[in-house]
């Protein structure tokens, strides 16, 4: 007589139309749930605009040989104004989420592991493309601006995607920080790094270490590219730049790995 030998059904994957549908799902809920959050959505998406004009305004588009103070001051605070949804989308709402045990139950879930962090990511794309709207919005009824297509659409691919390496700080800084402490701390180091930058006030206003120690920041790679992307005097070679922020994304990345897998 034979015996029967029961053997355990394999887990199938869920079909790709599906599973692409729990993303977008995903990604929808976490931009609904930040832009219903007056504290994160109004001061991401106002503020740079309202610095933009209060400082451009008295440019009047003016230009100050090869410097356009007003495209120059678009191309910077723009950079200001996309780090904020990496930053903050990313540091605040992950220590938050960690300590209500969030993320504990959406490691117990069915939901797939990386759709977490791929809807935040969307969430700090979609955020940054929605501040450089008000941007440029500002930059041309305010400022005077007027720009090739070419420019606009280079300086909007490099907000899109310059969000990128902030999100990665802020999930560093989020998987270090409990919730209450992460708001602080990543001013501490959003307004800083903003200012050491020369994205406030250009470089060469600044003393000369402060000018020298400027490449360490992200912000400064990024904002070369913006000034790059604007036909603004810029230093440094474009893939150079790249570079740097794609190394920083890879560390930081890493960083926030190994501790939420401690974690």
């Amino acid at each position: 007589m034979s015996t029967a030998i029961a053997v355990p059904a394999l887990a199938s994957s869920p079909p790709v139309p599906r599973l692409l549908r729990c993303y977008a799902l995903e990604a929808r809920h976490e931009f609904l749930r930040l832009l219903r959050t007056p504290m994160f959505a109004l001061p991401t998406l106002l503020f740079p605009a309202m610095f933009y004009v209060l400082f451009a305004s008295l440019t009047n588009g003016s230009a100050s040989g090869p410097i356009n103070p007003a495209v120059y001051m678009l191309a910077g605070y723009t950079v200001f104004g996309v780090m904020a949804p990496g930053m903050f989308g990313f540091g605040v709402a992950v220590a938050t989420d960690r300590d209500s045990g969030w993320l504990r139950w959406r490691r117990a879930s069915p939901m797939p592991p990386a759709a977490y962090l791929a809807a935040k990511l969307v969430m700090a794309m979609l955020f940054a493309a929605l501040v450089y709207a008000t941007m440029a919005a500002a930059a041309v009824i305010v400022g005077g601006v007027r720009m090739a297509w070419s420019a606009w659409g280079a300086l909007a691919l490099v907000a899109s995607l310059g969000v990128v390496p902030f999100c990665a700080i802020g999930l560093f800084v989020g998987s270090l920080c409990r919730a209450q402490a992460a708001p602080a701390i990543v001013n501490l180091i959003y307004l800083p790094m903003a200012f050491l930058s020369g994205l406030w006030l250009p470089l060469m206003l600044l003393p000369a270490l402060l000018r020298e120690a400027a490449p360490v920041w992200p912000s400064y790679h990024l904002a070369q590219l913006a000034y790059a992307a604007t036909a603004q005097p810029h230093a440094g070679s474009l893939l150079g730049h790249v570079a740097v922020l794609a190394g920083m994304t890879a560390l930081f990345l890493l960083l926030a790995w190994r501790r939420l897998a401690r974690a």
